[in-house]
């Protein structure tokens, strides 16, 4: 009999429609400080990454007290912006309470800082369901590298080879991948054509049922 998987979620594009405001305050940030970033930039080096990953390929060699203070005016310009209740991915809250119902154990692991987290996940009082919550200041190495996914296993008390990873970037797909996990892509923010393959594809969480990722796991495992 298959071991119960554990499940991680990304956060931004998964849990909340929440890409369009981080796409407005990158903008408004970066015309503050007279830059342009195009579409492609933003879907290949910044969607799914840490700011301090993408922000100096933005403004390139900078102090980390600079990289910082960036950092902070940007995520402080998307929460201003951003109702969380009102961008809830479809379906979450109900495929949430099926996964606990099943005991099965969730995590939360995002590129996003934990302000941006707490912020998110207490607004639409789902903090409880998730047993580990990991942010940017908890990996060294941002998305596509595995280690965010690795971490969240470990905290989940899971091999990576039995968790199943919920993402919309193609940075967090690659990096689910990365790790062994089985990978579900939500395709909020790209089409299924431009991700790595991925086990299973959704829009929502409308019609995923519990039985769906028991299948994979077990998919997983006979392998």
């Amino acid at each position: 009999m298959a071991t119960i998987p554990g499940v991680i979620f990304d956060m931004d594009g998964v849990i909340v429609h929440s890409n369009p405001a981080h796409k407005e305050a990158i903008q408004i940030f970066c015309e503050k400080h007279n830059l342009d970033v195009s579409d492609p930039l933003l879907e290949n080096k910044v969607y799914g990454r840490t700011n301090k990953e993408w922000i100096p390929e933005v403004f390139g060699d900078i102090s980390a007290e600079k990289l910082k203070k960036l950092a902070d005016d940007k995520e402080q310009l998307f929460r201003d912006i951003f109702e969380p209740e009102e961008n809830i991915v479809s379906g979450i809250h109900d495929f949430l309470d099926r996964l606990k119902e099943n005991d099965i154990p969730m995590a939360v692991a995002t590129s996003a800082p934990g302000e941006n987290a707490d912020y998110i996940l207490s607004s639409l009082s789902i903090t409880s369901y998730f047993d580990t919550v990991l942010d940017s200041s908890d990996v060294t190495i941002g998305k596509p590298h595995p280690e965010v996914y690795r971490k969240a296993a470990k905290a989940l008390g899971k091999t990576p080879e039995d968790t199943i990873v919920f993402e919309d970037s193609i940075a967090g797909v690659k990096a689910g991948l990365s790790a062994g996990a089985s990978v579900v892509g939500v395709t909020t923010t790209h089409t299924t054509d431009e991700f790595d393959p991925c086990h299973l594809f959704i829009e929502n969480f409308e019609s995923l049922e519990v039985q769906q990722l028991s299948e994979l796991s077990r998919e997983r495992l006979a392998q």
